[in-house]
């Protein structure tokens, strides 16, 4: 039937093994197969028989229409977190491809499942600089798991099992597809089988049960051990393993960013979170307690600070499913290479139960002073200007500690999350290693397309929250109803601290003069508000969280805040600075 919005698509169901059938279908059917309910995607020449196949299979396949093949990226990274399994991305050739570098790479160092496809020119173009043909095999390479280029509708769904074998197991990561046109409009008899394993490829390490007796050996007779917990253990949804292991041995544990709401922040043993801008407990108890139990993290800079000074006295327990990071940084004791699940378990029944009472209390005696010195006064509701903690504080007790957090990256992040009380687990999303400025609004949506049943809060600065505004364009279209906390200083603000702190305050290019954000948001038909003044935060955040749909609201915060603690580039992570 011919409407004003063209032609309405049937509702096909996926045809017999044994019928031929085209490429595009093919691809199509096989992400049905993988259980796949998501597309983010931008469509374009080179890719548009995979998008004419779509057409029709609507009701299986939900696909977003994001602003910018970068947002496709970061959506689906969220999307990947939030769910723990792949986010999908479907681009065109040439800048629709290299459009995804960021988000790919960002990927890849933070360990995020996503299965990207690009179209690209004939086959019999390739090499030729051809219209949009760009060498997305050579140029993805470095940031993606694997990648692969197919040229004949016959490999189509081998290809697609393999990928999304690759990217979910093991340490997962992005996986890149580029689909020749030929390719796209070739035939095939349709068959799918799941790749369930790959020659030379091992995902999951054995556990070696020396090393667990070794390790268990260390936690039984440590005085003062400290848990770190990384983004791995939410990756091997090994959080009931961590409380388990926390608890039975009464050990305070830590979070690292990536692995914020791996463990509540609100239980007793939760001591806050290490590195650059953490907490000054777990950085200055790193540097004193007898054993280091590090879980899938990778003893990242951020977190070390000065290599040769970090917990110098401390044996080290490293579980990580990923050999090449086992001793790159830092020197270990006992390496379990293994998935964090799988190595807690074994484990768990050979660490006795324990009582470390007093070197808790010291934990909570450097809190302490830093709630007094740093955190409180952050938050307090005194001065003109409206600060960034109070904000997040105020919103993290509105939502009771329940909604999903996304941030983009500068100060508002470390803000966020160091204030807000994660009482869920896969309910924090940032850039992590990477630190990429604009991931923030297109995370949010992929959150929001994730668990549309949770609130998500989108933390942002001005200077990010502009890289990616016009995935603004996509919340409006789906009304998605991202909640969009706007944190207004008119700065680049992480690099104008840097500039006050370690360049005299020559503020060089670091401020902004921004636009009016709420009637920008008004023209893609997002309702909002702008405040400046402290009375009417609360009113605000309550409107914010009680209306239906999208909603931006804009907080005019103090334009010279710094955050603190804070270590110094190339600094111990016991020499932190509060002022």
């Amino acid at each position: 039937m011919e409407t004003k919005k063209g032609k309405q698509p049937d509702r096909k169901e996926i045809p017999p093994y044994g019928t031929e059938i085209t490429g595009s279908e093919a691809l199509i059917f096989s992400l049905i197969e993988e259980g796949v309910d998501t597309i983010f995607g931008y469509p374009g020449g080179a890719i548009m028989p995979v998008y004419d196949a779509l057409f029709d299979y609507q009701h299986h396949l939900q696909h977003i229409l994001v602003r910018h093949e970068q947002g496709a990226a970061h959506a689906a990274e969220s999307y990947a977190k939030i769910l723990g399994k792949p986010g999908v991305v479907m681009v065109t050739s040439g800048p629709g491809a290299t459009n995804l570098i960021t988000g790919l790479a960002n990927a890849m160092v933070d360990s995020v499942p996503i299965v990207a496809f690009s179209g690209q020119v004939p086959s019999n173009l390739l090499g030729t600089d051809a219209f949009q043909e760009t060498d997305v095999i050579g140029i993805t390479m470095p940031v993606t798991k694997w990648n692969y280029q197919v040229t004949s509708a016959e490999e189509l769904p081998e290809v697609v099992a393999k990928a999304f074998y690759i990217a979910s197991t093991g340490r997962p990561g992005p996986v890149m597809i580029d689909i020749t046109k030929d390719a796209q409009f070739g035939k095939v008899k349709w068959n799918y089988k799941k790749c369930t394993k790959i020659r030379s490829y091992f995902p999951y390490p054995k556990v070696d049960e020396e090393k667990v007796e070794e390790a268990a050996h260390l936690i039984n007779k440590s005085k003062k051990p400290l848990l770190i917990a990384g983004r791995g253990v939410l990756i091997s949804n090994a959080t009931d393993e961590l409380m388990q292991l926390a608890t039975k041995a009464d050990i305070p544990v830590t979070t690292t960013l990536l692995g914020l709401s791996a463990f509540p922040s609100d239980h007793p043993l939760h001591v806050g979170m290490p590195g650059m801008h953490g907490n000054m407990a777990p950085n200055i108890k790193t540097n004193e307690c007898d054993l280091l139990i590090a879980i899938g993290m990778r003893f990242d800079d951020r977190i070390t600070g000065k290599l040769d000074e970090y917990a110098p006295q401390a044996k080290i327990i490293h579980i990580e499913i990923d050999q090449s990071e086992v001793d790159k940084n830092v020197k270990t004791d006992v390496a379990l290479v293994a998935d964090a699940r799988d190595a807690l378990r074994k484990l768990l029944p050979l660490v006795k139960e324990n009582d470390h009472k007093e070197w808790i209390e010291s934990f909570e005696k450097e809190y302490e002073h830093e709630y007094e010195h740093v955190i409180k006064p952050a938050r307090e509701a005194k001065g003109k200007d409206i600060k960034m903690d109070e904000v997040v504080h105020l919103i993290s007790e509105k939502t009771k500690g329940e909604a999903i957090v996304v941030t983009d990256v500068g100060q508002h992040q470390m803000v966020a999350a160091r204030n807000y009380n994660f009482k869920r687990a896969r309910s924090f999303v940032t850039s992590g290693g990477l630190g990429t400025m604009g991931f923030g609004l297109p995370a949010a949506v992929g959150a929001t397309v994730a668990r549309p049943d949770r609130t998500v809060i989108g933390f942002a600065g001005d200077g990010g929250f502009q890289m990616t505004i016009q995935e603004l364009g996509t919340i409006g279209h789906y009304r998605l109803p991202v909640k969009m906390v706007l944190l207004n200083n008119s700065f680049l603000g992480m690099v104008r601290q840097w500039q006050d702190l370690f360049f005299e305050k020559r503020y060089s290019f670091t401020e902004l003069v921004n636009p009016d954000f709420i009637k920008i948001a008004e023209g893609y038909g997002i309702p909002g508000q702008r405040i400046e003044k402290r009375d009417d935060l609360e009113k605000a955040i309550d409107t914010m969280l009680a209306t239906e749909g999208p909603y931006l609201l804009e907080v005019a915060v103090m334009k010279e805040q710094n955050v603190f603690p804070m270590v110094p580039a190339g600094a111990s992570v016991s020499d932190m600075v509060t002022k």
